[in-house]
């Protein structure tokens, strides 16, 4: 079967959409990106599963050990998203501009967001071109929460 017959299928498979955020505290130095693929792999301990391309800012301060925001996109608020989809400049912090928080752990909370997840880094694997971190749940926040968590399907499991 031909790769691009295998990707109509997969790109059917819904996901949400979410902002994965960190922070260095001490040099201030700062990332988020857009994500798609994150999914809970265990009750307990609580345990979230995500991929990110390395060579992200955000990849390298995660795995340094530095806690994290996964900030789930609702349908109430959209108008940041533009801004991470797009892209932005590496030697900025992307939260500027931004109504944000730390949390009690450190992980960058947008104020728009739905929801935002605090975690921890546990375990790291590369099975393809992305790695898939598994990371501790560590506390939760609700901001808007009668809003529906944004769906997001693809075109193709080929591509973004």
């Amino acid at each position: 079967m031909l790769l691009s017959d295998k990707a109509d299928a997969v790109g059917h498979i819904p996901s949400g959409l979410f902002i994965v955020a960190v922070q260095d505290q001490t040099t201030g130095i700062a990332d988020g990106y857009l994500a798609s693929w994150v999914q809970q792999v265990s009750f307990n301990p609580m345990i979230i599963a995500f991929a990110i391309k390395s060579g992200r800012p955000a990849y390298d301060l995660i795995k340094s050990g530095k806690k994290f925001a996964i900030n789930v996109i609702g349908d109430h608020d959209k108008s940041y998203l533009k801004h991470f989809w797009k892209g932005y400049d590496p030697a900025q912090n992307p939260f500027n501009e931004l109504p944000t928080e730390i949390g009690q752990n450190g992980g960058v909370i947008l104020s728009q967001a739905k929801s935002a997840i605090e975690c921890e880094m546990m375990d790291v694997t590369k099975p393809g071109d992305h790695e898939v971190i598994f990371a501790r749940v560590l506390a939760s926040y609700g901001m808007a929460p009668d809003a529906k968590p944004l769906v997001h399907v693809r075109k193709s499991g080929s591509d973004y």
